[in-house]
Parts: C-alpha cells; structure tokens; sequence
C-alpha cells in the first residue's frame, strides 16, 4: 500500500531562526514581559521625574558600564562558541562557554556588589518608586543571567550545535534586555 505523507508544518516562522523553536518562544514572552515592565516604569517616571532623576543621581553609572561591558563581552564568547561548534571544534566550543559562564559570573558579583552598597548606604527597594523599579528590573535581570548561566553548563557538557544555539539565544536576549535596563535606570535624565 502506498502511504501518502503529509507535510510537516513545523514552527512556521520560528524554524528558520536558530536553536531551538521553543526557546524563542520563551525569549519572545519574556520580551513581552520585559516591555511591559519598561512601560510602567516609563510611566511612573513621567508621574515623578524630579524623584526619579533625583534617585538615579544615587547609581553608579561606572559601575552599570563595567557590567555592560562585562556582559557584551560574555555574549562575544557565546557567539564565538556557536562559531566553533558549528565548525566541529566542540573542545574551543566548551573553552568559549566557560569563558562566557566565568563573565556571567562577574557581573554578578558586581551586581550583588552594587547592591550591597546601596543597601549600606540604606536605600532599598521601599525607598520610593525609583529603587522599587531599579531593585525589581534589575533582580528580574539577574535572574535571567543565572538562568542563562545554567543553560551555558547545561551545554558545555551536551555540546552539539542545537544546544549551544539554543543557549546562545538566550544569552543574548540576557545581553538586549540589559542594554536597555542601562540607559534607562543609570543615564536617561
């Protein structure tokens, strides 16, 4: 008998992109999050600019560069080890991972730095709105690295290229949220 096969619709638009499909669905509801957070915040700041350009005056604008540059950095490695596991270099592929978990790392310990400087100093997330949101955002954020932390081990031991695509798309949403996060809380007056 001859079977007649159907087509495979697979993921529409989402098969063309690299990884794995479901995890772009992930990034684009987190996108989705994320936007809605930017636009509350963008209105509570119309509603109190002199409060919140006041409090921002209280951030570290260095510090928040350092881990801009930190996490660029850390994206660069991943971008590399897609490159090198998409050559069959799985070992360079694995040393790229590392030294992109090792960056994600940093700015943690720079970001738990900088939080306990202001904890010192006795602002907190109930000091008024401004470090409401900047504690909120920015702790979301850090979630998201360290779940993106455990997708980059997670791949350095099954290393194939689907795997490391998969949380290569991850981290740099990591990066794209944080590139946003950094004008809006340290620099836009």
């Amino acid at each position: 008998m001859n079977e007649r096969k159907l087509p495979n619709p697979g993921w529409g638009p989402l098969s063309a992109l690299p990884g794995n499909p479901l995890m772009w669905v992930l990034i684009l509801s987190e996108m989705l999050v994320f936007s809605a957070f930017f636009a509350l915040y963008a209105a509570e700041r119309v509603s109190a600019t002199a409060l919140f350009d006041a409090s921002q005056r209280e951030l570290d604008p260095l510090m928040g560069g350092l881990n801009t540059l930190v996490l660029l950095t850390s994206g660069l490695c991943v971008a590399l080890a897609v490159e090198a596991v998409s050559a069959a270099r799985i070992r360079r592929a694995r040393q790229w991972l590392a030294a992109a978990m090792a960056l994600g790392v940093l700015f943690g310990v720079i970001k738990v730095v900088e939080y306990s400087s202001k904890f010192a100093a006795g602002i907190t997330p109930e000091t008024n709105a401004f470090f409401g949101f900047y504690y909120g955002l920015t702790a979301f954020h850090f979630a998201h690295v360290l779940f993106g932390l455990a997708l980059l081990a997670l791949v350095t031991w099954r290393t194939t290229t689907e795997n490391v695509e998969t949380a290569a798309a991850f981290w740099h949403m990591v990066d794209l949220i944080w590139i946003l996060l950094y004008p809006l809380l340290y620099l836009l007056r």
